[in-house]
């Protein structure tokens, strides 16, 4: 509901018009169908007696949560690109941050996340399986489905955190050294100009860090190791997507105005 409270107000209010909402209207995007890959299989199970998914079903929700998972960190990137554009060179934002360069950003989000995902797909449908196949996870997810393989993991459990976790590691490094970046510009800033700044860039921050830290101890670490995949999963997956509309709405003034105007907007409409 959060998330497509946000798809609402941004597409139907002149915010859609600002790069930094035209991001946050992706993201909103892919928390939507990104939890639904998720929650409403978890929430089934929570309650069947059987918890079972067949082959076809578990290949599919592997592909497709890492698809919009990889789509989600780039569109995460691009916003704190968004943000230190705005904040360091503000005289040429909209020059930089054009339409062209928005939608260039977004195609590449959705590539780099297709190819990442469908090489995770092709090198899991590579290895070979024995029972008892049952992963102790609530999703498919790359690493319970190699404890089911027949043959020594340990060059793919190499291949996935090179695949996932050093890539997630780097993109954090990159979004914290633009965020370091920032606050250094921010030192020349009025107080009524930083406080905004800061304002934004402390939900992007809250952000990246409630997606990017419970990933980087999932995906950093072979599989096989005794640690708690299932409980941190929870986080972005569940909790991460959950929150976002929360911060980027209580902690924004010129969203909760916006929505304040389209649903005055549709409650107008609706009583005509």
């Amino acid at each position: 509901m959060g998330n497509t409270i946000i798809l609402l107000t941004v597409t139907c209010s002149h915010l859609i018009e600002q790069p930094m909402y035209y991001f946050l209207c992706h993201l909103s995007l892919m928390d939507v169908c990104y939890t639904s890959t998720v929650v409403p299989r978890l929430i089934r199970d929570l309650v069947a007696t059987r918890k079972s998914i067949s082959y076809n079903s578990c290949m599919t929700q592997l592909f497709t949560l890492h698809l919009l998972a990889g789509v989600e960190v780039f569109i995460l990137v691009s916003m704190a690109f968004d943000r230190y554009v705005a904040i360091v060179k503000p005289l040429h934002y909209m020059v930089i941050m054009n339409w062209k360069r928005c939608n260039l950003l977004i195609a590449v989000a959705w590539s780099l996340g297709f190819w990442h995902s469908i090489a995770l797909l092709l090198m899991v449908l590579s290895l070979p399986f024995c029972g008892p196949n049952q992963i102790k996870h609530y999703i498919c997810d790359v690493k319970p489905l190699l404890q089911l393989v027949c043959k020594d993991i340990h060059v793919v459990s190499i291949l996935v955190i090179a695949n996932s976790g050093m890539v997630v590691v780097v993109i954090f490094l990159v979004l914290v050294a633009s965020y370091i970046l920032i606050l250094y510009h921010l030192r020349m800033r009025s107080s009524a100009g930083r406080r905004k700044a800061l304002s934004t860039c402390s939900s992007h921050v809250m952000v990246v860090v409630l997606f990017f830290v419970p990933c980087i101890y999932t995906y950093g670490l072979p599989a096989g190791s005794e640690n708690k995949d299932k409980e941190l999963s929870v986080f972005y997956t569940v909790i991460a997507p959950m929150l976002n509309p929360l911060i980027y709405t209580l902690r924004n003034m010129e969203m909760k105005i916006a929505m304040w105007k389209v649903w005055s907007q549709i409650s107008h409409s609706e009583s005509k």
